[in-house]
């Protein structure tokens, strides 16, 4: 089953992404998802092998937000896509059946139509406002996760779904009661002075009622 946190990097460098995302792996995250926006396809091509390294390295995940054809590039373990971004069900007539998709949702029915398609999970959300996402979707909230996980549970639809948007330690209990997956953080590590204790406290409560 996949792992249940998710490091998105942050950085407007390859230096500054190069650097948080070490770290993160460094202090126990095995699961990286490489968000490098509006950048050259060299620089994104070059930090994205650098990052490839570092996960083999660390036996993490590595997934590159929106760049279908970079993931390819470089034989990373899948994509993440966007409301935006390629159709999931085009994502895997080209990556075929062995690599992760994961795509972004805001409603039930985006995750139904997504499910449908062939997507391995679901990042649901926003959470809460949030600033590492330019054009954020509605927020959500607590109500909202409940809501939507409960509309699945009555429709037998079963895909892993990570919360996102702007979460803390604090709103992990009440997250992890609605019957979510996972999560998926930038921020909340990015600026951790303590990210190894962090991300063990992270595990810790996501991990907590699983039957090993």
């Amino acid at each position: 089953m996949y792992n249940k946190l998710q490091y998105i990097s942050q950085g407007k460098t390859i230096e500054q992404q190069l650097y948080n995302i070490h770290q993160a792996l460094d202090a126990g995250c095995d699961w990286i998802q490489m968000r490098f926006k509006n950048q050259t396809a060299k620089d994104s091509f070059a930090l994205a092998e650098a990052v490839k390294f570092l996960c083999e390295e660390y036996l993490a995940n590595f997934i590159v937000n929106d760049n279908l054809y970079l993931a390819q590039q470089i034989a990373a373990d899948g994509v993440h896509l966007g409301l935006s971004d390629m159709k999931i069900d085009e994502a895997r007539a080209i990556l075929g059946s062995t690599k992760i998709i994961g795509g972004t949702a805001n409603t039930f029915e985006d995750i139904v139509n997504h499910t449908k398609n062939g997507c391995d999970y679901i990042g649901l959300g926003p959470f809460r406002f949030t600033n590492t996402k330019e054009k954020l979707s509605p927020i959500l909230g607590l109500s909202g996760y409940f809501e939507i996980l409960e509309k699945l549970k009555k429709n037998k639809i079963e895909i892993p779904v990570y919360a996102i948007g702007g979460i803390t330690l604090k709103d992990l209990n009440p997250l992890i009661e609605t019957g979510i997956h996972g999560i998926a953080v930038s921020g909340i590590i990015t600026k951790s002075d303590e990210k190894e204790l962090l991300i063990q406290q992270l595990n810790e409560k996501l991990y907590a009622n699983v039957i090993v």
